[in-house]
């Protein structure tokens, strides 16, 4: 007895989950996903940087587009002294406006520029890319959480029901031997221990109750509904144990993508730093309408226009040394993300690796019980009959009982872990 209700106790204080937008509506773990992909708050803060990424890229893409600005202009004019005889000397004064005023445009086209700004948009769609697939890792990680919440959930409720005919046999059975003590053919002391057990399996059934409702408030959590709405799952369907063929490369596997982005925007900040040392070259025009004319000798009252329209070439000297520290700092970055990627492929394989073997594993663990059900079902047939004639103790036909008890919560722990081991499976090569 003890080592039934301490392998039950162990069970029922692991995580649990379960949901149903609907009390009357039966909730498969794809609807749960579903429903989770579009109710859950991490996922939603997640998409929003995804919608970021794009919009960041939309910018890098207009700062492409030429510069025209219109202009214009509205000023008090001073007086205009001019020292023909030197500043010491008294000063002819130059009849201007009191007021002055002007207009015009100004156009600036990016020739080239080091690269930088298509550079620029190719790191955009770089990080782009990267928020898509940390959206897609946070998402198979959501889902992988929510399927051990929901294969609990099943659990406890496939414990409850476990637990509800065993109760009802032994109500049965206590019946039978209190009917034998009448009789004088038992002990008091058998039904003592009957008894005993008896409130143990209520005492347990109770205690499944109680995880079974934490069990859905946290799957309703997961779904972003309210903690108390009723769930139901289709937890007395069988599960399958069969084994699948998957794909265990790394190529669409979201944790490994993540990190090969890196490498990739690391490469490309190099590129960036070393087109610090380049020349840009634009081209530039622009036109103005002035009230009144003081940028040209002599001077006059009149509106006047004047513009220009030509090439711009500048080379940033100081960069031939300043750039040095920038492209230092962007190869160690690269290393760094290089080394990051060969660490995330070995442990991406190992993970995969692993969580194929818990699958074989379970699955054999699944034939094993299935093995062991039989075995103590028909030990409990010989057991309570050897029994009922007075051959054997109560003691051991209780123990057959446990044993078989056990074996049975013992075959849908290892049925639920052939089905986690597999999604496992499934969210490290990023199939799922």
């Amino acid at each position: 007895m003890k080592r039934l209700l301490g392998f039950m106790l162990f069970s029922i204080t692991g995580a649990l989950h379960a949901q149903v937008p609907d009390s009357n509506e039966v909730l498969s773990l794809e609807k749960v996903w579903s429903i989770v992909d579009k109710g859950n708050s991490q996922l939603r803060l997640s998409g929003l940087m995804e919608d970021q990424a794009d919009i960041d890229l939309q910018i890098a893409k207009d700062k492409r587009i030429p510069e025209l600005s219109a202009n214009a202009s509205f000023a008090r004019n001073t007086s205009f002294p001019l020292y023909t005889h030197g500043f010491f000397s008294a000063p002819d004064y130059i009849p201007t406006s009191r007021y002055g005023y002007g207009f015009g445009y100004s156009l600036n086209v990016n020739v080239f520029n080091g690269g930088r700004d298509q550079r620029n948009i190719q790191l955009k769609k770089e990080a782009t890319r990267k928020a898509q697939h940390e959206y897609t890792l946070q998402q198979s990680d959501l889902r992988y959480a929510v399927a051990v919440a929901y294969f609990d959930l099943y659990k406890f409720l496939q414990f409850r029901d476990f637990l509800a005919a065993e109760i009802s046999s032994e109500k049965k059975q206590l019946a039978t031997i209190e009917s034998m003590h009448r009789n004088g053919t038992v002990l008091k002391s058998d039904i003592l221990r009957t008894s005993v057990k008896l409130s143990q399996l209520e005492l347990s059934y109770s205690d499944a109750e109680k995880k079974i409702a934490i069990a859905g408030q946290r799957l309703n959590i997961f779904m972003g509904r309210d903690k108390d709405t009723p769930v139901e799952i289709a937890w007395q369907e069988e599960l399958a144990v069969a084994a699948t063929e998957t794909d265990t490369s790394l190529e669409r596997s979201p944790a490994y993508m993540v990190a090969l982005n890196n490498v990739h925007l690391s490469q490309l900040n190099i590129q960036q730093a070393k087109a610090d040392r380049l020349p840009k070259i634009s081209l530039f025009s622009y036109y103005d309408y002035s009230y009144p004319q003081m940028a040209f000798y002599p001077y006059s009252r009149d509106l006047y226009g004047f513009g220009r329209t030509g090439v711009k070439v500048g080379m940033p000297l100081d960069n031939l040394y300043k750039s040095k520290q920038a492209i230092a700092r962007a190869r160690n970055s690269y290393q760094q993300e290089t080394m990051k990627l060969n660490i995330k492929k070995d442990e991406l394989t190992l993970d995969i690796r692993d969580a194929y073997l818990q699958e074989q594993q379970a699955i054999e663990s699944v034939k094993t019980a299935e093995q062991n059900i039989q075995q103590s079902t028909e030990s409990v047939r010989v057991i309570r009959s050897s029994y009922m004639n007075q051959e054997s103790l109560l003691t051991d036909l209780l123990d057959a009982e446990n044993i078989l008890l056990e074996a049975k919560f013992s075959l849908t722990s290892a049925k639920v872990n052939v089905q986690l081991s597999h999604i496992r499976l499934l969210v490290k090569t990023g199939i799922l």
